[in-house]
């Protein structure tokens, strides 16, 4: 019934909608505002604030399912990727949720109808596992499920901590945890393997489909157990692991959509065979690489892009394997949208700029692939014994870009281990210098988390009264605050707009009964709106009553730069195409810079063509209007989700005319004519793929137009010409210079022939050989080489240094007759005099330049040359 992965996927989410369910799509595999997660590696991810309390939205059950990557941070299946039947960098988890909705029992029940009534799973085929102490859960699958006891199996500590058994689920050292229970498929007599909890566990007959966590206690620092007031459920199922039951096989690889890709995979790498196993990691690697870059990620030297990078190079390693002598991985896109179906929708929007990093990427790594393979091959022939040092794993690394998981594959297998101890010797200097780049400034309002809610009034209103509800100093909670004291004030309403979405928080004043607070900034801490500052004067205390104002110029400013990226975001979608999507924004009061995808730098005529079509919808003066509706419908409008952003199912459209149409909760002029004028400042790369427009408006357009005027007008008088007629005049004088400059040079070498003459004078007999070695003074580093040619003709047979110095610069060169050539070699020559100036050069044995940036050592150099040729002439 199900025997392709999209109906399994439709199918499943089907199922919990009709049980009460919010379907919700699949959050980015870029965590958002996670900084503990390097990648989205769980369907619980983007619910985590939900489950901590900290968050509340319409729904209290919710089904995904969601993509996940598993590459990199403490969840890294890379290694295993190709040599097992079910690791992937690269999955899907089918999930179902509640938030304190329903708990163990109808848990339990909805995961067995799905299996048993929905995907006829034979109910022999399947057991169960409990946490050991979990009574509750035993008697539900035995009593009201009906699973016979002999399969469910209860599972204990079995690493040596009350807390640390498959069976039981924890957060982190504290917060929310609880027990698990499992449910596994045994895949017949003819796999090894024993059921969980028995000593052939290891084996694959019997595989864990579906994990459901539910979550009842809160783990308390000192380890006390405390219940949760509303129990929670997260569940988890691999959607590769019950599309490969279903579709009658055991490995994960069996599945139509890795089938698809691997034949794919092997057509363009040019093979015929499909058992090869690097075409498994091909056709994994290939769904991972081009989710991470559709979400934004790019390849790069650190971070999530290093990773990335990878991740693609030993997908392309392993094509080279196969015999792939072209760029090939990019060819594997188009299928991989195909068999993804709806899931691969918003992949399929950015498809070119995704096909075209990862060309690029590839390209870029073939040119030192064969080299740096090369190399290793050699390392490993010449190996004495069975492991591979540090040094060349770091020579690899450091040199090649070869990262030492690629290195480790190859050596594999050949059944070789690497020294990954010496290779982090080698590598220490760099990660210390590394890891202090990476450290990000942070003060105590960052790792706040608040329960309280505050309502947001600042759509229609910049003063409001507003009543304290929680106050922090240092991070920590207090009852009152005094004149001096920096805190965190936070209010049940508020007319400030707290920093996201790219928008900067407000600032202004908090004022009441003797008292003043300043505003420095807002910043949400959950669904609570911190107002951060200084109290200035006075005293205050918890349920204070308060007037908020809104510093009102720096909020209109902010709002004219965040209006007009909507504007510009859907006129770069006109001009550069439907691929384009925004990929960052900081809107503050001064500017605003906008990043989105585009792979090329956008032409100048192209940036007139945004910059026109913006300020034409400004004149246009169209009403910003706005509206809630559920997310579905925004959706259907056309309305464009931001990156990274998180949405509820409710949302707010922000729509401009028929020109812009974007989902945004932050604030905006009441008309585009608001925004007055646009100009852009700055189109620059910041990544593979990435772009990035800076710009201003208003007033602060208004004073760059007239900076620019000035400084027209001022270029116009010291050219003496009329404004207009400026490039023409300098251009004029420009070419007027180039000739110039040519003259002089041509001057200059009929100077140095002319001088040539009596340089020839100033030669040496050396054992019968003719040498000159000569300082130059006056002389243009241009016209050495022809010099060299001319004083070489007419000494005949000789050998030749010459060298100029300037300020900070040594110029050099060495010229051989053909003749002498096998006695002394012009390139060995200039190299050693350059080695004494600081420098470096080589060239042809008759024929060498160097330079070097230590003029105060050229004479002592040249006083060398004599004694150098002495040396080989003896």
């Amino acid at each position: 019934m199900y025997q392709t992965t999209a109906s399994l996927r439709t199918a499943f989410l089907e199922f919990f909608g009709r049980n009460g369910h919010q379907i919700t799509d699949s959050s980015s595999l870029v965590p958002h505002n996670d900084p503990t997660l390097l990648f989205t590696n769980a369907g619980m991810n983007q619910f985590k604030d939900l489950f901590l309390g900290q968050e509340k939205r319409s729904y209290t059950r919710a089904t995904t399912s969601q993509r996940c990557v598993r590459a990199g941070g403490k969840h890294n299946d890379l290694d295993n990727v190709g040599y097992t039947a079910r690791h992937h960098t690269f999955f899907e988890m089918l999930g179902n949720f509640s938030f304190g909705d329903y708990f163990k029992e109808d848990a339990i029940r909805l995961a067995w109808a799905f299996l048993t009534e929905e995907l006829k799973i034979p109910k022999e085929r399947l057991c169960v596992t409990v946490y050991e102490t979990d009574d509750e859960a035993f008697d539900i699958w035995k009593d009201k499920i009906g699973v016979p006891v002999e399969n469910i199996i209860r599972i204990g500590d079995n690493k040596g901590s009350q807390y640390a058994s498959d069976n039981f689920w924890q957060m982190g050292d504290t917060g929310p945890c609880g027990p698990c229970t499992e449910i596994f498929y045994d895949h017949g007599e003819h796999i090894w393997g024993g059921r969980p909890g028995t000593p052939e566990e290891d084996g694959d007959r019997f595989i864990e489909i579906w994990n459901l966590v539910f979550m009842q206690y809160n783990r308390q620092p000192d380890g006390i157990m405390v219940p949760l007031p509303k129990p929670s459920v997260d569940t988890g199922m691999g959607i590769e692991r019950i599309a490969a039951i279903l579709q009658g096989g055991h490995s994960n690889y069996d599945i139509d959509i890795f089938q698809k890709l691997i034949a794919k995979a092997a057509d363009v790498v040019g093979t015929k065979d499909l058992e090869n196993k690097s075409l498994r990691v091909i056709a994994d690697h290939i769904r991972s690489c081009a989710f991470l870059i559709a979400d934004g990620v790019m390849p790069s030297n650190e971070g999530r892009g290093y990773v990335l990078r990878r991740i693609i190079r030993r997908a392309v390693r392993h094509g080279n394997k196969l015999g792939a002598t072209d760029a090939f991985f990019y060819k594997l896109v188009p299928t991989l949208i195909e068999v993804m179906g709806d899931a691969a929708s918003g992949l399929k929007d950015v498809q070119n700029v995704v096909v075209k990093s990862l060309k690029a990427e590839e390209e870029q790594f073939a040119r030192t692939l064969e080299r740096g393979l090369n190399i290793l091959d050699t390392a490993l022939t010449e190996l004495n014994g069975k492991v591979l040092d540090g040094n060349t794993l770091f020579k690899l690394y450091d040199t090649y870009g070869f990262p030492v998981d690629l290195t480790a594959d190859v050596c594999r297998e050949k059944d070789i281990e690497v020294d990954e101890a010496g290779f982090d010797r080698e590598m220490s200097k760099q990660k210390t210098r590394a890891q202090a780049a990476g450290q990000f400034s942070t003060d105590y309002s960052s790792s706040i988390s608040l329960d309280e809610a505050t309502e947001f009034t600042g759509y229609e209103l910049l003063q409001d009264s507003g009543t304290i509800i929680k106050l922090l100093k240092s991070g920590e909670d207090v009852s009152s605050i005094n004149e001096g004291d920096e805190a965190i004030i936070v209010l049940e309403q508020t007319p400030f707009y707290a920093e996201s979405g790219g928008q900067v928080g407000d600032s202004g004043l908090l004022t009441g009964d003797e008292f003043e607070f300043e505003v420095k900034d807002t910043q949400k801490y959950g669904s609570a709106f911190g107002h951060i500052g200084k109290l200035l004067s006075g005293r205050v205390t918890v349920n204070t009553k308060l007037t908020a104002k809104v510093n009102a110029y720096k909020r209109q400013s902010t709002q004219l730069n965040h209006s007009v990226t909507h504007l510009l975001h859907a006129a770069l979608r006109q001009v550069l195409g439907t691929h384009v999507s925004q990929k960052g924004s900081l809107v503050d009061p001064d500017k605003l810079r906008f990043d989105f995808s585009n792979f090329e730098a956008v032409k100048a005529d192209e940036l007139v063509q945004v910059e026109n079509l913006v300020n034409q919808q400004i004149r246009l003066n169209h009403k910003l209007n706005s509206e809630v509706m559920d997310i579905d419908s925004a959706k259907a409008k056309g309305a464009i989700a931001l990156f990274g952003e998180k949405y509820d199912a409710e949302v707010r459209v922000v729509t401009m005319g028929d020109f812009s149409i974007e989902l945004c909760g932050g604030t905006h002029v009441g008309r585009t004519g608001d925004i007055g004028l646009f100009k852009i400042t700055q189109e620059s790369g910041i990544a593979a793929g990435v772009r990035r427009i800076e710009a201003v408006t208003g007033n602060a357009a208004i004073e760059l137009v007239n900076n620019q005027q000035a400084l027209l007008t001022n270029a116009a008088s010291l050219l003496k010409a009329e404004p207009n007629t400026v490039v023409a005049k300098l251009q004029a004088q420009i070419d007027k210079t180039k000739l110039l400059e040519k003259e002089i040079t041509q001057l200059k070498s009929k100077l140095a022939s002319a001088a040539s003459a009596d340089l020839v004078l100033d030669a040496v007999d050396l054992n019968g050989i003719r040498v000159l070695v000569k300082k130059l003074e006056g002389v243009d580093a241009k016209s050495l080489r022809g010099l060299q040619d001319e004083l070489k003709q007419k000494l005949g047979s000789g050998i030749i240094v010459l060298g100029i110095a300037s300020e900070s610069k040594v110029n050099l060169i060495a010229g051989v007759s053909k003749d002498l050539v096998g006695i002394v070699k012009a390139g060995e020559l200039v190299g050693m005099v350059a080695s004494l100036v600081g420098g470096k050069g080589g060239g042809r044995p008759d024929m060498a330049q160097a330079g070097g940036n230590q003029p105060e050592n050229l004479d002592a150099a040249l006083a060398k040359v004599l004694p150098w040729i002495s040396e080989r002439l003896a």
